[in-house]
């Protein structure tokens, strides 16, 4: 996970110019303006580069804080896997290219 993680964050990056340090860190937060005409398809995990492209083609301003988590093992619940990394790279090609 941490190494298709980091690739992901490297593919948006290189997408959309930005300079994230972690795409699929899930707490993110956004102003009204931000998020006004985007509309969200995904219902899975590929919510969070969906919304991580759509917010980044509007080139906005952004500030990155430092967290600190527990990470989940697949024991405690974590079921993300190869085939959720690779529909996270399509969703991110699809909202740079094609939506």
């Amino acid at each position: 996970n941490f190494f298709g993680n980091k690739m992901l964050t490297i593919f948006t990056n290189i997408l959309f110019g930005a300079k994230l340090t972690d795409m699929e860190t899930c707490y993110k937060a956004f102003s009204k303006k931000a998020l006004e005409g985007i509309v969200i398809k995904s219902d899975r995990f590929d919510f969070e580069p969906e919304i991580t492209a759509k917010v980044l083609r509007k080139n906005p301003r952004f500030t990155e804080m430092s967290i600190s988590y527990n990470a989940r093992g697949v024991n405690e619940g974590k079921k993300i896997g190869w085939k959720d990394g690779v529909q996270a790279l399509y969703t991110l090609f699809k909202y740079k290219f094609f939506d």
